[in-house]
């Protein structure tokens, strides 16, 4: 099978040994696995979009307009 090879922080790597019951190697081969679905999920919706690129960097600019005109009214 192949590997691959992660680096942590120290401090990190500290802290999972206060969990020596926890397969890290599978936690991290679950967790590449989740986003690779997710990954792929996405491509198949963008794969069915009609929008230009241009469309989707002005509806990513107003979300982010709006979501910024929403937290700054937050307390």
């Amino acid at each position: 099978m192949p590997e691959i090879v992660v680096s942590i922080p120290e401090e990190l790597n500290q802290e999972m040994k206060e969990f020596p019951e926890v397969n890290w190697s599978f936690t991290v081969n679950r967790l590449i696995k989740e986003e690779f679905d997710r990954l792929v999920h996405l491509k198949k919706i963008v794969s069915k979009s009609e929008l230009a690129e241009s469309d989707v960097k002005e509806l990513s600019t107003k979300v982010s307009q709006s979501l910024a005109k929403r937290y700054e009214q937050m307390p």
